[in-house]
């Protein structure tokens, strides 16, 4: 079966399957909650427009992430709605993957490259008829936060995900973990290459975080129970696994152990994911590629052309009226009229404590006097998902709501989808970050924003060391010394980080309009290269599925 619509560029032409639990690819096709499926989407774009030899492999969510939806007073109410497409196109064929030793039935549906200009995916789904209720809940929600059913998705991913390629017969030269979900690919291909050594040829695992809930551990007799390992006895597996006598199963280690080669997903997450695994006997080497998103997607063509033109006064019209058109936006969710014409901070990304949503308003005095200053005025908008039972985060999300009732420049925006971070990349003029140092592995919100003239002020973390010229195309929060207690690092950070806002980011935008644009220029030229995935998914390419070890 072809699926591909494109012809292959002989560069490209070893055949890849790229794993992902999530693909951020467009707006009605909600089976992504943040930064991992929207790198996984960049890259299935730019592969097409490459014409690239790889397919996704992935799974369709019948209930999505969740939708956010609002409480009487306006807090967030998580929401569950099924998700139907009819543009995807059901495969004739259906296989079995056993959890618990209890068959379950997975089907499979093709998102073909026209659709939306990506290379092909695959996406899997347990809710059919053949299956008992219980079996059908494993795909409906994104990161199920029971344990068996997460489980349950690894195994339906990685085993199902391979089973499926060989159903439809797919030969795939590379298998691709983007994150360590799909790890039980390894037991099931295991069977064909009857060595470590030959398996290892074929697999290779892209590391995305140092967060712990990125880096799951889980017992390894019971992973052997559920069915994580295939069938393969759990001595076959410890030897496979390197995990001799813990019991502690990582599934990052076990991917480090059963790939040619990984990567990070930034030169500063490279130094954090070698520093993190150095212990690790027989790990595979860990390079970086850092992460990029697709200029042709997600910018404003007519910005892009004012900036070609070197027309300044097309290039601020343009993001005035880009402005505009998130303002409706605000206006239409909460009722404020936010001017175009004054300096507006957005910070918007998944909600997690590291990121710290609500480092701004550390500060409380020095905040509502930012906010309260009418001779430089500013507005800010939030907005992000947090994990539902992410009771802390949430009450974060929470409380920032409670403060924008009680101030008409603050704003809150439920709903941060591709449409939303669309709307809020072209329409803001500081994009701000702010996770504590070494905890962000790449943060690309940042990427898309500065590609839209949107100044990015962010931690020296992620990708934005590799691309900021404090001052000149970006602006830098300095780094402090990372041994103090976190109260104390959040109040010198907020410090520093309102210090700039008030002394350089503040009266340049207001006093010095023509330095402004330069920045926001310097910053739309100087994205453009390093930090388009055309270059990541190049590098795929020839650092990863073509790499061979010595």
């Amino acid at each position: 079966m072809n699926l591909h619509s494109y012809h292959i560029q002989k560069k490209y032409s070893t055949s890849v399957a790229y794993f992902s639990m999530e693909f951020a690819i467009d707006q009605a096709l909600k089976i992504y909650s943040g930064g991992l499926g929207f790198l996984a989407g960049s890259h299935m774009r730019s592969a097409y427009d490459l014409q690239q030899n790889i397919v996704g492999v992935g799974m369709l969510w019948s209930f999505g992430y969740y939708d956010q939806d609002r409480n009487e007073d306006r807090t967030l109410n998580p929401e569950y709605t099924r998700k139907f497409y009819y543009f995807l196109e059901e495969l004739p064929v259906k296989v079995t993957v056993k959890v618990f030793d209890k068959d379950v039935t997975i089907k499979a549906f093709l998102l073909r490259p026209e659709v939306f200009g990506t290379a092909p995916v695959i996406l899997l789904s347990t809710d059919t008829d053949e299956n008992d209720y219980l079996s059908r809940t494993i795909t409906h929600k994104l990161y199920d936060g029971n344990q068996k059913t997460r489980i349950a998705q690894e195994i339906v991913l990685g085993i199902g995900g391979v089973k499926v390629l060989e159903a439809i017969n797919q030969k795939i030269d590379i298998y691709h973990m983007n994150e360590g979900h799909a790890l039980p690919m390894v037991y099931q291909l295991y069977n064909r290459y009857d060595s470590l050594e030959k398996l290892k040829e074929h697999v290779v695992f892209t590391t995305h975080t140092p967060e712990a809930a990125g880096n799951e551990v889980h017992n390894i007799n019971f992973l052997h129970e559920m069915g994580f390992f295939n069938e393969l006895d759990l001595e076959t597996v410890r030897q496979i696994s390197g995990y001799k006598d813990d019991d502690n199963f990582s599934l990052t280690i076990g991917a480090l152990r059963a790939s040619k080669r990984s990567n990070a997903v930034s030169k500063i997450h490279g130094k954090v994911s070698n520093e993190m695994w150095k212990d690790v006997d027989g790990k595979c080497e860990i390079i970086s590629i850092t992460n990029a998103q697709n200029k042709k997607y997600w910018t404003d063509k007519t910005l892009i052309r004012a900036l070609d033109e070197h027309e300044d006064y097309e290039l601020q019209a343009r993001k005035k009226h880009l402005k505009k058109m998130l303002f409706d936006e605000v206006a239409d969710q909460t009722g404020k009229m936010f001017d175009p014409d004054v300096l507006t901070i957005v910070w918007a990304r998944r909600f997690a404590e590291y990121k710290r949503p609500g480092l701004l308003k550390y500060d409380f005095q020095r905040f509502v006097k930012l906010i309260e200053d009418t001779d430089r005025p500013v507005q800010i908008i939030w907005a992000g998902k947090p994990y539902p039972t992410d009771f802390g985060a949430i009450d974060i999300f929470n409380e920032l709501i409670q403060i924008s009732h009680r101030y008409k420049n603050v704003a809150v925006l439920l709903g941060y989808e591709l449409s939303l971070s669309k709307l809020l990349k072209k329409g803001s003029d500081v994009w701000l970050n702010t996770p504590r140092l070494t905890r962000e592995a790449s943060g690309t919100s940042g990427i898309t924003a500065s590609m839209n003239g949107s100044v990015h002020l962010s931690i020296d973390d992620g990708w934005h060391p590799e691309f900021a010229r404090d001052g000149k195309n970006s602006f830098t929060i300095p780094e402090i010394d990372r041994n103090l207690n976190i109260a104390e690092q959040d109040k010198i950070d907020n410090k520093n980080l309102m210090d700039i806002l008030e002394n350089k980011i503040i009266p340049m935008y207001y006093d010095d309009p023509k330095k402004w644009t330069k920045i926001v220029k310097n910053a739309m030229s100087e994205i453009e290269h390093d930090f388009d995935s055309s270059r990541m998914v190049d590098q795929y390419y020839e650092l990863m599925f073509n790499y061979k070890e010595q």
